[in-house]
């Protein structure tokens, strides 16, 4: 999935022992409730009730709350008295500081990708870019009322802007980029916002930037690429639902 955000596909081994038998239902509630979120069948704002998320998953309350838990701690969801849990409406603050959070670290790795790429790391890079760009043609069809597709263009999205950072070399940078959930924000925030239109060859582009080596180029296009589309994103989503975050 997009970031790897720890809610990877667990191995049927893992499941079978005993021992991590909490473990592996928490994680595979927190995988499925995060995919809810993100393919926009939860959204900003959507409550999230426990006892119903457990009957549906067929599991009990416990690890469906330490999921629940977990996604909190990542701030993509909230839970306030009285009101229960749901998805986290984000300010534009909010937002705006993720976008700078995310274009420090890609920025980062974009340099270090010309620095050390080898010639396949690129050819493989441009050929993520050429299917991400061909996915978003595609979204004036049928295929752009199905949260599966929309789901598929994610995965390819974060495949795209993970082998930037595994083919830098980094590997702390690589898990920043994970553990500060920079892309799944992003993916979240795009389908809050109704999913505002990119650039022809959006993504081709900037692979064929980082394919340059030149740091200076790179860089200048990766934070082009970032930030694209933010302002947008802001005006998008409801004025009132970004209110009811203060309440």
């Amino acid at each position: 999935m997009l970031t790897n955000t720890k809610s990877s596909p667990i191995a049927l081994d893992e499941i079978d022992q005993p021992d991590s038998q909490p473990a592996s239902l928490s994680a595979r509630a927190y995988r499925t409730i995060l995919h809810r979120i993100l393919k926009g069948l939860v959204p900003l704002g959507g409550e999230l009730s426990r006892r119903k998320l457990a009957v549906e998953l067929g599991m009990s309350i416990l690890p469906v709350s330490e999921a629940l838990q977990r996604l909190q701690n990542e701030g993509i969801v909230e839970t306030q008295p009285r009101v229960g849990t749901r998805v986290r409406i984000p300010t534009e603050r909010d937002i705006r500081e993720r976008y700078e959070i995310r274009e420090a670290l890609e920025s980062q790795s974009a340099r270090l990708f010309c620095r050390v790429a080898k010639d396949e790391d690129i050819a493989e890079l441009v050929r993520l870019g050429d299917a991400m760009d061909s996915f978003y043609t595609q979204c004036s069809g049928d295929e752009a009322r199905d949260p599966e597709f929309f789901y598929e263009i994610q995965e390819t999205h974060a495949k795209f802007h993970l082998h930037i950072a595994e083919a830098g070399k980094c590997a702390a940078l690589q898990s920043l980029l994970e553990a500060n959930q920079v892309l799944t924000f992003n993916w979240l925030y795009y389908v809050a916002a109704a999913r505002p239109a990119l650039p022809e060859r959006f993504h081709t582009s900037l692979a064929e930037a980082l394919g340059t080596r030149d740091e200076e180029v790179a860089d200048r296009a990766m934070r082009a690429h970032v930030r694209h589309g933010l302002e947008d994103v802001i005006r998008c989503i409801p004025a009132e639902l970004a209110a009811m975050a203060g309440r």
